[in-house]
Parts: structure tokens; C-alpha cells; sequence
């Protein structure tokens, strides 16, 4: 595939992208990251709106192997103004694990979007994936998430979470889980669920003195916070944190 030849919505992969901001986009530039046996790799991403920032389609893709007992932990913050979408394919080895925290926020018409593929391709190995997306005006949030579980990757344990949350009428979410599973001996789960924020938290908080804002932004901050729950790096998950709330702040 090259920035000649655009993808179309019939590629289950691109179903709900916004395909038409990626010409002149090398969608051949994949990102190679391999991960030794035992060893372990965590990196944070965060794409944003701010002075500096790339301007125009942001396209990350990332290709991971992570060998026998090695660890991928991956965040992100997909807070930019105009179409963003990192894409990530992972191989898991014997015993792997690999970790995945992430939050689309915005407004606009603009489409950011994750899109995941974890491949179990050996006995043992454990995934977990967290994302959570909240919008308003037109925007839209998306997660394209798979899971392949090869027909001897016996014991492995997958678990895959999306939560939406529409801060205004015209805003949506699409999340789209796919399970492939030739093993017997597995767990796997996945859930998905969309709503608005919770009035009865926001009254009582508003009987306490809160303004609207300030209920909204606690309530919208402990709805991400979920995706970077294993984060235990406090300053990397503060730094994901207000990229996402300085979205929100600038559209209070």
C-alpha cells in the first residue's frame, strides 16, 4: 500500500477512517519494534493540538514483537484537531504480555481512532486493552480492535475494554472487537459500551458547590483515568492525563 493507492471504508481496518485526509500520507511507514525475550519496553505517545504539533494527518504504525516473557506496554492520547489514527500490530511470544491504555478526545468533525491487532502466536501469553474515547460537536472516536489466538497458543488470557462517553448530541464512537480464537484451553473477553455522563453524579456534586465545569472535568477525568490504570509511571500517566483535560478545558 503506498500514498498513491488510498485504502477503502470495504477494508474492515479502515471501516470508519476518515480515508480521504490520507492522500499524501506514506502509509507504507511502519514503525519496527522488537522486544528480546524477558525483556521489557513501555512507550507513551500523545498526539495533540498544540503549537509545535504536526499539523494536518498524523499516522502512527507500529509493528511489535515481543519475544518468550518480554512485556510491551503502550499509552496513548489521541487529542489532535485534525484526523489521527495509530495503528498497532503486535506478535506475542511464549509467556509474552502485552499492554495497551488509550483515550481519544475531541471535538470538531474530526475522526481519531485506534486500531489493534494482537496476535497470540504462542502458549501463555496475556493482553490486556483499555480505551476510552470522549467527544462532542461532531467528533468521533474509534477502536478497531483484534484478537488472534493461533491453534496451539494454549493458556493464553486476552481481555480487551471500550467505554464511550458523547459530552454533546452529533457526536459518536464506533468500537468494532474481533475475536479469532483455534485454541481451546483460553480466556478471552471483550466489552463495549457507550453512554453520556451520569446526572445523578453531576447533581451531587453541583449540590456541594461545583460548577458544571469543574463536575465535568472530575467526572471525564475518573472515565480515562481507567485507561492508564497500569501505568505505574506517575509522571508519564500525569502527562497523559492533562493532554487529554487540556482538550476538554479548551471546549469548556
Amino acid at each position: 500500500m503506498s500514498a498513491a493507492v488510498l485504502p477503502t471504508r470495504k477494508d474492515e481496518a479502515w471501516r470508519y477512517a476518515a480515508v480521504e485526509a490520507l492522500r499524501g500520507v506514506d502509509l507504507d511507514d511502519w514503525r519496527f519494534l522488537d522486544v528480546a525475550a524477558g525483556e521489557s519496553l513501555r512507550d507513551c505517545i500523545v498526539i495533540e493540538d498544540r503549537p509545535g504539533a504536526p499539523e494536518g494527518t498524523v499516522l502512527h504504525r507500529l509493528r511489535v514483537n515481543v519475544g518468550e516473557g518480554g512485556r510491551c506496554e503502550l499509552f496513548a492520547v489521541l487529542a489532535a484537531e485534525l484526523y489521527a489514527r495509530i495503528e498497532v500490530e503486535v506478535t506475542l511470544g511464549r509467556g509474552a504480555h502485552f499492554t495497551f491504555g488509550g483515550v481519544t478526545v475531541g471535538g470538531r468533525d474530526t475522526v481519531r481512532e485506534f486500531v489493534t491487532r494482537v496476535i497470540h502466536a504462542e502458549p501463555e501469553a496475556t493482553s490486556s486493552q483499555v480505551v476510552r474515547s470522549v467527544h462532542w460537536g461532531q467528533g468521533t472516536g474509534n477502536f478497531l480492535g483484534t484478537i488472534e489466538v493461533a491453534r496451539h497458543a494454549q493458556k493464553t488470557d486476552a481481555a480487551q475494554s471500550f467505554k464511550g462517553l458523547l459530552l454533546e448530541k452529533g457526536a459518536s464512537v464506533n468500537a468494532v472487537p474481533q475475536l479469532e480464537i483455534f485454541a481451546d484451553d483460553v480466556k478471552c473477553a471483550h466489552g463495549a459500551t457507550v453512554g453520556q455522563l451520569d446526572e445523578a453524579a453531576r447533581f451531587y456534586m453541583a449540590a456541594r458547590g461545583l460548577s458544571p465545569e469543574a463536575a465535568r472535568r472530575l467526572l471525564v477525568r475518573a472515565f480515562i483515568g481507567d485507561a492508564f490504570v497500569a501505568l505505574d509511571d506517575e509522571a508519564a500517566r500525569e502527562r497523559l492525563m492533562r493532554a487529554a483535560l487540556d482538550k476538554l478545558d479548551r471546549h469548556l
